[in-house]
């Protein structure tokens, strides 16, 4: 296992849009926000199945953030899904529904990584304050690790507070069991 730090004394380990998400998120959540850690990994590990393995985690602790679109009236609609490793995102029913399109799916990941300005990999909830940001209901329970924006590091959160984030919502079945 990596040492966890606190994020906020290392902000330089996250990308631009996490930083400057954070500094916002403790200027409203000073509490909650000592709560959120990092650490630094070896980007060749930053994947989901070779961070658990490398480190010992349990793959439930892991919280994949997955860019989703689709358009209804040739207006695009866009959101962020943040789903336990041990789930996948339930886009062709529970995704597409909020999403209210008649077609969703996952966004080109060179297109998610321009639009995020975040690294593939890397690609986190905290700083997408432009799209809607939909956790799965099994997020909130236990801790969080998710992106951080970069390949080079993790951020480690309770899921709870992963749902005080600016237009972050919670969403009963947007995931279903892999």
């Amino acid at each position: 296992m990596t040492a966890w730090k606190p994020v906020l004394d290392n902000l330089n380990l996250v990308a631009k849009p996490v930083a400057e998400a954070l500094r916002a998120f403790t200027a409203q959540h000073p509490e909650e926000a000592k709560q959120i850690l990092v650490a630094e990994i070896d980007p060749e590990h930053a994947d989901t199945e070779a961070m658990t393995s490398l480190w010992g985690t349990d793959l439930f602790d892991s919280v994949n953030c997955v860019v989703v679109s689709g358009k209804r009236s040739g207006v695009e609609k866009v959101a962020a899904c943040c789903i336990r490793a041990t789930t996948r995102a339930d886009v062709n029913h529970a995704v597409k529904k909020k999403l209210d399109v008649r077609k969703c799916s996952f966004m080109p990941m060179d297109e998610a990584v321009e639009r995020t300005d975040m690294a593939h990999g890397g690609i986190t909830p905290i700083g997408l304050g432009q799209w809607p940001i939909w956790l799965d209901t099994r997020v909130l329970g236990a801790t969080a690790i998710i992106g951080s924006g970069l390949r080079s590091s993790k951020i480690s959160l309770p899921g709870s507070v992963l749902a005080l984030f600016p237009n972050t919502e919670v969403v009963e079945g947007l995931a279903v069991k892999a």
